[in-house]
């Protein structure tokens, strides 16, 4: 099988997070052996795909929320494979000369990112591993994209749950808070082991323990402290379709285990 051009030096046969979620948002940037594990956790926790389509609905609103509070500067950290609906592309439609970077380690994810951002100058991939803010930080490509001393909106949406106590997950999201000045804005999802849980969520989790990326569940008190003193914007945490939505939120969306959160520091 000839092998794609977006692929590069991979490891196709063990399945990666980031490839799952392509394959569950309905995209085509994913491989034989992560179909077959997202079918393994779809056929445990159906709703799988409608967790993924809430959780980029939410980005969709949490990206336009900061816009329209006056951010034009981004750093989307573990941002995964682009699909349609990017965050260059939301923010660019409320303001044209908004900055951001993206920041992945997985090689299909900045590849991609790389291919659809075809060098425009207002944006940047950086291939890093977000739980060493220092080196993701000090990355030329960031500084040339984003200034930090003026406000940042730091997006950590739907990763911290691949972060585990022994990557120290609070002091990495604290290092990033440290380097944003006031205005910036922290915006994260997260699964929650508060929300009444499907009965196919243990065994979904079991599932990813073969993947590169494993995940893990907090509590909402465990959630929250990652925004630190950082006053959360209305509605506060809550699941991700409660989260300002466009219209009435789909019931459906209150029950997944999810929750969602914007802080602006003051």
């Amino acid at each position: 099988m000839t092998e794609p051009d977006w692929a590069g030096p991979v490891d196709r046969d063990r399945p990666s997070a980031a490839r799952m979620y392509d394959y569950y948002l309905g995209g085509m940037h994913n491989f034989a052996a992560d179909r077959e594990l997202a079918e393994r956790v779809l056929g445990t926790m159906p709703e799988g795909r409608l967790l993924a389509r809430t959780n980029r609905s939410f980005l969709r609103r949490a990206v336009l929320a900061c816009a329209a509070a006056g951010i034009d500067q981004f750093l989307d950290l573990g941002s995964g494979i682009p699909t349609a609906g990017n965050v260059h592309e939301i923010a660019h439609r409320a303001n044209p000369s908004a900055h951001v970077v993206y920041v992945d380690n997985d090689p299909v994810a900045v590849a991609h990112s790389l291919a659809l951002l075809d060098d425009d100058p207002r944006c940047a991939v950086v291939r890093a591993d977000l739980r060493d803010p220092a080196a993701v930080l000090a990355h030329p490509d960031a500084h040339r994209v984003l200034d930090f001393d003026r406000p940042v909106a730091i997006l950590l949406v739907s990763v911290l749950h691949f972060l585990t106590d022994a990557d120290d997950a609070y002091g990495v999201v604290e290092r990033y808070r440290q380097v944003a000045v006031p205005g910036s804005m922290l915006v994260v999802t997260h699964g929650s082991s508060d929300v009444e849980l499907h009965a196919g969520v243990g065994a979904a989790q079991e599932l990813y323990q073969g993947t590169t990326n494993p995940w893990g569940l907090r509590t909402r008190a465990e959630i929250e402290r990652f925004f630190g003193d950082w006053p959360l914007l209305d509605p506060g945490l809550v699941t991700a379709g409660a989260w300002r939505p466009d219209q009435p939120a789909d019931p459906r969306t209150a029950s997944l285990p999810l929750l969602a959160g914007v802080a602006r520091r003051p």
